[in-house]
């Protein structure tokens, strides 16, 4: 009987996060969303205020990056990638600078 040696890349990575730790993170991603919904939604009103008063792109782009942050978590939730995570943190994090360039 003759043993085929193992390709090094089928083995599984040990230093990769598990299903469930992704998905508790990602899950704490929607708080961040949250926050980040509240600042961007903050920054929209003090520039109605302060400002021209009117909204232009940069507004409607950061409401559309919090949504897609939304969908990648909810994506993530459903199967756990940590490219998903990461996406939901970047979207989340970028839709209140987003705002600010109004």
């Amino acid at each position: 009987m003759t043993t085929t040696p193992l390709d090094p890349t089928d083995a599984p990575d040990p230093y990769a996060p598990s299903r469930r730790a992704l998905r508790v993170v990602a899950g704490c991603g929607f708080l961040l969303l949250a926050a980040c919904f509240v600042a961007t939604v903050m920054v929209v009103l003090r520039d109605a205020v302060e400002g021209d008063g009117a909204a232009r792109g940069f507004v409607t782009a950061a409401f559309w990056t919090l949504f897609l942050g939304a969908l990648s978590g909810v994506a993530a939730l459903i199967a756990p990638r940590k490219g998903l995570v990461i996406a939901e943190y970047a979207l989340a994090i970028v839709a209140p600078v987003v705002a600010l360039m109004d």
